[in-house]
């Protein structure tokens, strides 16, 4: 069976891009349940499928992120992956389901989890919000001035790749990618249509869709005023291409094959190596 691709709620699993899109394994609830149930799942999982990525948001309860570490630590596996990328929720349910499609590849496990790190360099995600008092995820430069905006001010944010936030005004845009995407948009409490017919638009988006917003992107953004809209790489062929024009190395510590230079299921790094002094 392929690797595991796992999230750690329902609304983070987005539905299947293509007939080829494995199932996200939904692991919900894990810092209510007891201990023992949390072993017992992820035991099984790793003895189905060989390998567990569980792609988390940095948004999600301290006791979801210590319970994931607790139950590794307490099956001493190196088949288990937690990954947390700097990414608001959308963006990070888009990138679980990239890593969906292809799980379905003849990808190794640790190619395929440590492609989450190569991937997010071509999600494009951010915000619509209706207040940005309680921003603080995105270190942008211009959010002291923002104070100073009048009330009813709305704020155009993109928190990947790069920080940048603009007042919301006839004909502003956000700097967006410079190759073909889909968009994805989640509405929240907060009317415009500023994302889909501008930004969409200055953006070229192929294909726009409307999911669910995440239940964690509230507290993500510091506001339930706001509209989360995330661009990507729908194809699975692109997504394929990338990943595997990238040069693999074997990690020195548990031999898997990965691409970067931090093994995803060991955390080890390669080896640093003095250069031997020169003779005086």
């Amino acid at each position: 069976m392929p690797t595991a691709i796992a999230v750690t709620s329902a609304d983070m699993a987005l539905p299947a891009q293509d007939e080829r899109t494995v199932p996200a394994v939904v692991l919900q609830d894990l810092d209510r349940e007891p201990l023992e149930r949390s072993l017992a799942v992820i035991q099984t999982l790793v003895e189905q499928h060989g390998h567990v990525v569980v792609v988390c948001s940095q948004a999600v309860p301290r006791g979801v992120q210590q319970r994931l570490h607790t139950v590794r630590s307490l099956l001493e596996s190196d088949r288990i992956a937690v990954f947390r990328p700097e990414l608001p929720p959308l963006g990070l349910a888009v990138l679980a389901r990239q890593l969906r499609q292809l799980a379905s590849c003849d990808l190794s496990p640790g190619v395929l989890a440590s492609a989450g790190r190569l991937l997010t360099h071509y999600i494009h995600a951010g915000a619509l919000l209706g207040s940005v008092a309680k921003l603080d995820r995105v270190p942008v430069g211009l959010k002291s001035h923002a104070k100073s905006w009048v009330p009813g001010s709305q704020f155009g944010v993109l928190a990947h790749p790069a920080p940048q936030l603009v007042r919301i005004a006839p004909g502003v845009t956000l700097p967006g990618p410079e190759f073909s995407t889909s968009m994805l948009v989640a509405q929240g409490q907060l009317q415009s249509d500023w994302v889909t017919a501008t930004l969409a638009k200055s953006w070229n988006a192929q294909g726009l869709r409307e999911v669910v917003l995440p239940a964690e992107s509230t507290a993500w953004w510091g506001t339930a005023k706001l509209i989360e809209f995330c661009a990507y790489l729908p194809d699975l062929s692109v997504l394929y291409q990338l990943v595997t024009s990238v040069r693999q190395n074997s990690c020195h510590w548990c031999g898997i094959d990965v691409i970067g230079d931090r093994c995803v299921f060991c955390s080890a790094v390669p080896p640093t190596h003095e250069q031997p002094a020169r003779a005086g």
